[in-house]
């Protein structure tokens, strides 16, 4: 998430209920009340459902927030009718219509041309985030980049002290994120024997055989972190009986095993592997067999074995659980 700094602008108390009355955020059509903030790819923050800022959402005409558009391909059964074969989703278009206010002239256009900056600096300095935010705490949110509609109504008396806008955003990825990652944490303990007061450390270890839940509405692909000491790691998920895995080999690319501390760092989408200091070690993995798996909407049968594991070897998995709506 950008982090905040100008043109942050915190409203002065004037009493005034925001935009769709009640107690905080705007109604938005059959999702009810909200809370909204743009957040610029320079790092400014822009509530958008605050009417004393001088800007806020028009509830009425705002669209796109529900399920993903998706592209079928099926094939004719022989009898009439289709078989689906596959579902594609699609970017998403959303409409976010905006009214800017202004004391006076020179404030209106002040605001009206920064805001109009936050939107279209996507098209040069990468995408923006929208987030919905609900009275239980929960949030979601979406990049955007700007495509069109940051235009004044053109009517009489428009463009002086008042205005609005019917922006269309483009999500090249049309699922909503919950910006706070699930993360799980599995770690070698010291172990000893009752009988022998001295440490003892197997030569491999089922370090987490775990069941992962994603709450989420699709498909995930996590990020995976492992610290030594390990020689060979396989994580493996299992879904009625049929097993997926992949291993990272250190030696494979001339390193050796993991000491102590050291760690790498997989990602599976797009699949990259990193040493701890930033070198490439895709060749660790057993291809062509890997298989870099993601965490399917619901629970995940998921195992982690090291090899060479020991007292502060450790596997760490995160990712943002993904929604079809906001």
């Amino acid at each position: 998430m950008p982090l905040i700094a100008a043109p942050v602008i915190v409203p002065p108390d004037t009493g005034e209920p925001p935009a769709g009355g009640g107690g905080g955020g705007i109604v938005l059509p059959d999702l009810g009340r909200a809370t909204v903030t743009y957040y610029d790819p320079a790092g400014g923050v822009w509530p958008l459902t605050t009417r004393a800022l001088g800007w806020f959402t028009l509830a009425e005409g705002v669209s796109g927030l529900g399920a993903a558009p998706y592209e079928l391909t099926t094939d004719p059964r022989p009898r009439g009718g289709a078989r689906l074969r596959h579902a594609q989703a699609l970017a998403r278009s959303i409409v976010w219509p905006i009214q800017v206010r202004g004391d006076t002239h020179l404030e209106f256009v002040t605001r009206w041309r920064q805001l109009a900056t936050a939107f279209t600096r996507t098209l040069r300095d990468g995408p923006g985030v929208l987030e919905i935010a609900r009275p239980g705490g929960t949030r979601r949110q979406i990049q955007v980049y700007y495509q069109e509609g940051w235009e004044g109504r053109g009517a009489a008396g428009s463009g002086w002290i008042t205005d609005a806008a019917v922006m269309t955003l483009l999500c090249e990825d049309p699922y909503w994120v919950d910006p706070e990652p699930v993360v799980v944490h599995r770690e070698q303990a010291s172990s000893g024997s009752f009988f022998t007061p001295y440490p003892t450390v197997s030569s491999s270890q089922v370090l987490g055989a775990t069941t992962v839940t994603n709450p989420g509405d699709v498909v995930v692909w996590p990020t995976w972190t492992i610290t030594g000491p390990a020689s060979l790691i396989t994580f493996t998920v299992t879904r009625d009986t049929v097993s997926q895995s992949f291993t990272l080999n250190p030696t494979a690319v001339g390193h050796g095993n993991l000491l102590p501390g050291e760690k790498v760092t997989v990602s599976t989408d797009p699949p990259q592997v990193r040493y701890q200091d930033g070198s490439n070690w895709v060749g660790a993995l057993n291809w062509p067999s890997a298989t870099l798996w993601g965490l399917e909407p619901g629970d995940n049968a998921v195992t982690f074995t090291l090899s060479g594991a020991g007292i502060g070897s450790a596997v760490d998995l995160a990712f943002y659980p993904r929604y079809e709506t906001a």
